[in-house]
């Protein structure tokens, strides 16, 4: 499932710290010649798809009918910043003493919902939360964006096939009655609610935690929980596994062995010197990982494992996943 195509980061507008920019996290706007004529003749064509999908008119009139372009979308779509963050600066700035002390206090209260979801999805609620915090600063912050006008915007204004069927994915969330249109609010780039969603990821994914009724991941921690446990578990989520782990690396080890795609057994890693951390998961010598140094040989060392691909799909970029692990962690240390 892709998720945030364009956008490995949730939008600066949406997170004061949550996500911040990452290198290859933002993609400028494509110039076009998208004029304010073009938008009529734009939306009708949505309009048509749409209803060819099945979304009654009364939806595709209401969500479409009269909307102009969000100059405020292009704006930030067309500002997106270029400058990069090293693991250090974007660490610091993400795992935060008080976002930790936050999360511990909120997974000591929620405690028996997760013990549920790890029953009902194989996932710990370390991954949960980091991703949580890190998205929204635990539901705080999920933008303030009408997310079909967003979308809309973004569709016309890139000329984007994506953008577009997202806008279609958000206007079947309010025909089928999960949410009303006005309801349907989130960030700039369209992401939903306390997970930061995109429309056609709530279709698939999203989970009431009781398993009656609509998901409701605005103002449902359980159901917003619930929706990020099922998405892991989607992603092939392995119990038990965490997905990352700091290390430490011996002076002048070999930094060619470092890399995603580059696996070892935990067993062969600790014969080359890499040094685990006594408060360290017991797992099996064979279990395969990565090492990672995002900030070279010099920098901060971690072990990757298969969940850090789960976390990955969530969204594209090591930094985050890395952040998530780091942050999921701490919190439930």
């Amino acid at each position: 499932m892709k998720r945030r195509t364009l956008l490995a980061a949730a939008p600066l507008a949406a997170l004061p710290l949550a996500a911040l920019p990452l290198a290859g996290a933002f993609a400028p706007a494509t110039a076009r010649a998208a004029q304010p004529a073009d938008f009529s003749g734009f939306l009708a064509g949505l309009s048509n798809r749409a209803r060819q999908q099945g979304v009654p008119d009364s939806i595709v009139t209401q969500a479409l009918g009269g909307l102009a372009p969000d100059s405020r979308v292009i704006h930030l779509d067309s500002h997106q910043p270029e400058f990069t963050l090293t693991w250090a600066q974007y660490s610091a700035r993400v795992v935060t003493q008080a976002r930790i002390k936050d999360g511990h206090a909120k997974e000591l209260a929620l405690r028996p919902i997760f013990a549920n979801l790890r029953r009902r999805f194989g996932v710990d609620a370390a991954p949960m939360m980091g991703i949580w915090g890190i998205e929204t600063d635990f539901g705080v912050i999920q933008g303030n964006f009408q997310v079909i006008d967003s979308l809309a915007t973004l569709a016309w204004f890139r000329n984007s096939t994506f953008f577009a069927n997202e806008a279609i994915a958000a206007m079947k969330i309010a025909a089928r009655g999960d949410a009303p249109l006005p309801g349907l609010i989130g960030s700039w780039a369209g992401a939903m609610g306390q997970p930061q969603f995109m429309p056609s990821v709530y279709l698939t994914t999203a989970v009431n935690y009781s398993g009656q009724g609509t998901p409701n991941i605005w103002t449902s921690v359980p159901d917003t929980l619930a929706s990020i446990a099922n998405y892991l578990h989607k992603a092939h989520w392995i119990p038990g596994l965490p997905s990352s782990e700091p290390v430490l690396i011996p002076a002048g080890f070999n930094a060619g062995l470092a890399g995603r795609d580059h696996r070892l057994p935990l067993a062969r890693w600790q014969q080359l010197g890499v040094h685990r951390l006594a408060d360290a998961a017991i797992l099996p010598p064979t279990t395969e990982a990565s090492l990672l140094l995002p900030d070279g040989p010099t920098g901060a060392a971690y072990l990757a494992y298969a969940n850090f691909t789960s976390i990955r799909r969530y969204n594209p970029s090591d930094l985050y996943a890395l952040a998530v692990g780091e942050l999921g962690r701490l919190i439930a240390a």
